[in-house]
């Protein structure tokens, strides 16, 4: 398992979001990496998700990070 936090946050990801986000640049990767790592420390329901399954916690605040528009528009 990577230790990397952008790496970690593309293998959270859906195949079709980590094809996507791995084609932006590095800066951006790692702007949606560090919101991702701030969404799986501030968010209380994901540590009870964290507790039962890490990954589903792990993809969860992935997809909410995608879903607050900043990394909503996967166009490239």
């Amino acid at each position: 398992m990577s230790t990397d936090p952008v790496g970690r946050f593309l293998t959270a990801l859906d195949p079709e979001h980590r094809e996507a986000i791995s084609a932006k640049p590095r800066e951006e990767q790692e702007q949606l990496a560090a919101a991702w790592e701030r969404e799986l420390e501030s968010d209380t329901e994901l540590d009870s998700l964290d507790e039962l399954s890490p990954p589903a916690a792990e993809a969860e605040a992935a997809r909410r990070v995608l879903a607050r528009g900043t990394g909503s528009d996967l166009s490239g």
